[in-house]
């Protein structure tokens, strides 16, 4: 007898109907399947055996040939449990096949017969709205993840036998309901706060212009300064994420298998700071079947890069490309898939290789040849795409003993979301450009023009200052979201002033 289960599998963040048709013959008793499983796949057959066994059920101990359909894409994961023993039951006629076609069915299945949460259900769901599909059956674990889309019956199964009930007599139980927009304003939170933060003025203004313009930055400072815990701040200040945007950030996790149990959304924006062992693989994507990196993890969000000099040379350069294009394309022999990845970029680093350069406190032990090699390793075009250079140095006592706390976040986030505002009124015909980091040569010429004191302010910089020529446009780019924080009318002198000590390392402040 054949029988067809709808299942699924996931490219990259979106996903694609697998069809599992399953056949049994009364002959000799074998198991053969094939469609391009991996060894994940291959092996659910000793899961799917036992499970089936200790759920009271009865394995058909029979010719058992499966296809996994299109035979042409890669199935993966252990996601394929439920639908296989699903199929074998349906065949062997101890399950209905009237609903067989309403639903798509994923879960991995325990040797209990109990289910375990899988990967990649939100971009699932999503296609079975698309596709028209009445729903889905899945582990408990994914359902409040795949009730987040509307218009599909979502029905979370705690084992096997929960399952098979569901297929038998569907009427009367009630499928999972959230309501998306209540549960995307109640986790809104961020556990870190600008208040707590003693001192370090400067380096707070400084962040605050980078979340306002969407700009890159790299803070250059001795150890314990507060690099780390500035940067872990920074998304509590940008602009709270649409429900669109969370939606795309949720399906990259979601693929990357990062989202926690009866977890439904990620509703702030990210913060990925990787180890500098990290692989060139490791942060952009990559595998024999994709998967997205941290890079994409960070979409939406921002990444932070601590002790960068310490990262491999070809890991930083693959984010050259992402940079400017908001987006990371994987090829492999058999497919290509892009993710996305509009992210902060936010950079620590010591002065030197010991970390006391430039500290009055503390004695620099490293030669002008040692710190130039040191400074060298990050390459020109990387630091062509950081718009800030920011000195952080240390902290001094009577700062740290204060007790009136800093600015709250909340407050600097007002001011932030109405910079953006402006930047979203003034680019409303371009629809690549979002914020003030990402204007062209083009839109600087339009929208940083200065007057007379001004451009004379930046001249005499570049000359005296020994400023490089790619300061001259991100100079601009940063003046310009210092304007627009003060307001949004021209810029003046005072934001170019601003704007030039956000250029610490053109001016090779660090060399002795």
């Amino acid at each position: 007898m054949l029988s067809v289960v709808l299942s699924a599998a996931t490219c990259g963040i979106n996903a694609c109907l697998i069809e599992i048709e399953t056949n049994i013959e009364n002959t000799l008793p074998n198991f053969t399947m094939v469609g391009l499983p991996d060894s994940a796949v291959r092996e659910s057959r000793g899961r799917v055996i036992t499970a089936i066994n200790n759920s009271a059920f009865i394995y058909p101990n029979k010719h058992i040939t499966i296809n996994l359909a299109p035979a042409d894409v890669k199935k993966e994961g252990s996601s394929y449990d439920l639908p296989l023993a699903i199929g074998m039951l349906a065949s062997s006629s101890q399950v209905p096949e009237t609903l067989l076609r309403d639903f798509v069915i994923l879960g991995e299945l325990a040797l209990d017969g109990s289910l375990r949460p899988v990967h990649g259900v939100l971009p699932i769901a999503m296609e079975v709205r698309k596709r028209k599909i009445r729903g889905l059956i899945l582990p408990k674990g994914n359902a409040r993840e795949a009730a987040m889309v509307e218009g599909i019956d979502v029905y979370g199964a705690a084992t096997l036998r929960e399952a098979v009930e569901l297929l038998r007599t569907n009427d009367g139980i009630t499928p999972t309901r959230i309501d998306p927009a209540e549960l995307f304003r109640e986790d809104q939170t961020y556990a870190e706060d600008f208040a707590d933060v003693k001192g370090q003025e400067n380096v707070k203004r400084a962040l605050e212009v980078a979340a306002a313009g969407g700009h890159n930055l790299i803070m250059i400072g001795p150890p314990g300064s507060g690099k780390t815990m500035l940067a872990r701040r920074l998304p509590g200040i940008l602009p709270p994420l649409t429900f669109e945007e969370s939606i795309e950030t949720t399906k990259i996790h979601s693929v990357a298998g990062l989202l926690p149990p009866n977890s439904a959304l990620v509703a702030v924006r990210p913060f990925r700071t990787p180890h500098h062992t990290i692989s060139d693989s490791a942060l952009v994507g990559g595998g024999s079947v994709p998967r997205p990196g941290e890079i994409s993890l960070s979409h939406h969000g921002v990444l932070f890069l601590d002790e960068l000099p310490e990262f491999a040379r070809n890991v930083l350069e693959v984010m050259r490309q992402p940079l400017e294009d908001g987006r990371v394309t994987i090829s492999r022999t058999k497919m290509s898939v892009e993710f996305p990845a509009a992210f902060m970029l936010v950079c620590a680093m010591n002065p030197c290789p010991c970390g006391n350069n430039g500290d009055p406190n503390h004695t620099c032990t490293c030669t002008q040849l040692q710190i130039q090699h040191y400074m060298s390793k990050i390459s020109g075009p990387l630091m062509d795409r950081i718009d800030i250079h920011l000195e952080v140095p240390a902290v001094k006592v009577a700062e740290l003993a204060q007790k009136q706390p800093g600015e709250a976040s909340s407050v600097i986030r007002a001011r932030v979301v109405a910079a953006r505002r402006l930047q979203t009124e003034r680019f409303r015909s371009r629809t690549a450009v979002f914020a003030n980091a990402g204007m062209t040569t083009k839109d600087i010429r339009q929208h940083c023009g200065l007057d007379a004191e001004g451009e004379g302010l930046l001249k005499m910089a570049m000359v005296k200052l020994g400023l490089s020529a790619r300061a001259y446009d991100r100079i601009l780019k940063v003046a310009r979201t210092i304007a627009d924080l003060a307001g949004g009318g021209p810029i003046r002198s005072e934001h170019i002033a601003e704007a030039i000590q956000y250029r610490t390392l053109d001016r090779n402040l660090w060399l002795p």
